[in-house]
């Protein structure tokens, strides 16, 4: 989903995204039979994780249908979806029933006042907090993380707060290094609070032990609680690039296909989808478009920069 019913200024500044703004229309945006159709197809080429993501992924209609579509796909192991969690609460039931298996809520201080500055003047913390506790209810099998964006001289000064409500919870919180993400943010280097910083002041206070990645590709570097009450991931684009390993690509809701969060164009894939195309030609483009990826915008980030590149929206393909 393209929109969102927040203004966060990380990525969609109210300046630009005000009521003038003109979304996709319907029309624009993929069905949830072409989304289905290009989730087969790259499963079939050994993708077995989705997330759904936005915008706000839940400002789309009947989403709870199309992920029990995506729950049927052979070869898809994980089926996520990052929200900013106001409508998680009448939604969540419905989505674990669909076959949803985690939830990432985006939550970046549990100071009410600066919720609401940071969201555009448009969230309320405590409709945040209702929708985490309905998606604890739901038992969600691979569980609930948090994603906290960190601002020096906005945030950072809540950062232990919102670890210590979480800790022992079963939620887990992840600490991003703010982004330059799309080209209205204004992002400065100064405004950045490192991830070795946030984990020296963490573990001051609750010792921290590294844990092992996951699985390959893994954006989030891990830690555990030394005293046994869960875990705290940090993601450092910033100060610790990992282009190398990276192993996303991102779909927009109008059909493109992005290999990067930096790119500055992606590859369409509605006019495929849309002019009697076969899935071995979806697949070919997919493939192809893979297979010549060479993003590194984390690692390049002052030269690109001093070149003015124009990159992608994030709120137009996901975080």
């Amino acid at each position: 989903m393209d929109r969102c019913n927040f203004r966060c200024t990380y990525c969609m500044p109210e300046s630009i995204y005000g009521d003038h703004y003109t979304f996709l229309s319907n029309q624009q945006r993929l069905s949830f039979d072409e989304i289905e159709r290009l989730c087969r197809i790259a499963a079939s080429l050994g993708v077995s994780k989705l997330r759904l993501t936005g915008g706000e992924p839940l400002l789309r209609p009947k989403l709870h249908e199309l992920v029990a579509r995506l729950r049927q796909i052979d070869g898809i192991t994980d089926l996520a979806m990052t929200t900013n969690g106001v409508l998680l609460g009448r939604h969540a039931t419905a989505l674990r029933e669909a076959g949803l298996d985690r939830v990432t809520v985006s939550l970046d201080t549990l100071d009410p006042a600066l919720f609401h500055r940071m969201s555009g003047n448009r969230g309320a913390l405590d409709e945040v907090l209702a929708g985490i506790e309905a998606a604890q209810a739901a038992r969600f099998p691979h569980g609930i993380k948090l994603n906290t964006v960190v601002q020096r001289g906005v945030n950072d000064h809540t950062v232990l707060d919102l670890v210590q409500r979480f800790r022992g919870s079963g939620i887990v919180p992840r600490l991003i290094e703010y982004m330059d993400t799309g080209n209205h943010n204004d992002w400065r280097r100064d405004a950045v609070v490192p991830s070795a910083e946030l984990i020296a002041a963490i573990d001051a206070r609750w010792p921290l032990d590294p844990l092992p990645p996951r699985c390959d590709g893994e954006v989030a570097t891990r830690f555990r609680f030394r005293d046994g009450q869960g875990e705290i991931g940090v993601i450092s684009s910033i100060s610790a690039p990992f282009c190398g390993d990276c192993s996303r690509a991102r779909l927009s809701s109008e059909g493109s296909l992005y290999t990067c969060l930096f790119a500055a164009q992606g590859t369409d894939l509605r006019s495929l989808l849309r002019d009697g195309s076969n899935d071995e030609a979806l697949r070919e483009r997919l493939r192809h478009t893979w297979l010549r990826r060479n993003d590194r915008y984390s690692e390049e980030r002052m030269e690109r920069r001093l070149r003015a590149v124009r990159k992608i929206e994030m709120h137009y393909i996901g975080g």
